[in-house]
């Protein structure tokens, strides 16, 4: 089991004393992931193919940067062998390409597959193989509302989503007797350099945020709080799990409020 030995309270099921976590995707969402591990004790390791921003965010928390490019898979299996024994891997680097299919280019389409759905199967591969051979570990992989809803121009962006997340749930089950979890965080929209294109137009941006329902966007740091929990011995029973952080947007039929 990746739970350890609990004594105490309640409270301390959330610690992370001691406990190794690698943060790929060091800029926004993964940004914040970090100062919360950090927080509850964690030690941090912060990569990014940015080597600038993976060191940022490791300077943050006090912890050790990493360059790491998830599409480059031999990169990945080097970083699983070479970096300190990791019990947390926390993924948040994605691309979306946003175009109607048939505008869609292949050199596009291989670029989104090969970040969002390629890269994350070596994640899962290769530091799930070394949490296996240790007999623990939780791996939390970024997910999206568009794994479940989309919208015209989300195509390829959303079909990778959806493939991330049967990816967590054969991982799941395939490492879950062997002491390791797999689970992941699907937010809604979120203010990062990803929705730049959205937020630059004030209809379409406040669309997005009458679509939730709480009528606003998240903030990163309001997606920490599910890292911590999917990290920790709070979600020791927890695994091969979608934790939607989207303000209701996926349980909400529609932008229109009828009278009741």
């Amino acid at each position: 089991m990746d739970q350890r030995d609990q004594k105490g309270t309640y409270s301390d099921l959330f610690r992370l004393d001691g406990r190794r976590a690698l943060i790929i995707g060091a800029g926004g969402i993964g940004a914040e992931a970090a100062r919360a591990l950090s927080d509850h004790g964690a030690l941090i390791t912060c990569a990014d193919r940015d080597g600038d921003a993976a060191q940022a965010a490791a300077a943050a928390v006090g912890g050790q940067s990493a360059e790491l490019d998830i599409t480059d898979s031999e990169a990945v299996r080097h970083a699983a062998e070479s970096l300190p024994e990791v019990d947390v891997v926390v993924l948040t680097a994605a691309m979306n390409v946003r175009k109607r299919i048939l505008d869609y280019s292949p050199e596009e389409f291989d670029r989104v597959v090969d970040l969002n759905l390629r890269g994350t199967f070596s994640v899962i591969k290769y530091f799930g193989e070394k949490m296996v051979e240790r007999g623990r570990g939780s791996i939390i992989i970024f997910s999206s509302i568009r794994d479940q809803v989309v919208e015209p121009g989300q195509s390829v962006y959303a079909a990778t989503k959806a493939g991330a997340v049967q990816l967590v749930k054969t991982a799941a089950a395939e490492f879950g007797e062997l002491g390791v979890r797999v689970n992941a965080v699907s937010p809604g929209v979120v203010e990062t350099r990803l929705t730049s294109q959205i937020k630059s137009d004030p209809q379409w941006h406040q669309a997005y945020a009458a679509k939730s329902a709480l009528g606003r966007w998240s903030l990163p740091a309001e997606l920490a709080g599910a890292v911590v929990y999917l990290a920790s011995d709070a979600a020791s029973y927890v695994t091969g799990t979608t934790l939607r952080v989207d303000g209701g947007w996926t349980a909400v039929d529609g932008r229109f409020t009828p009278p009741a």
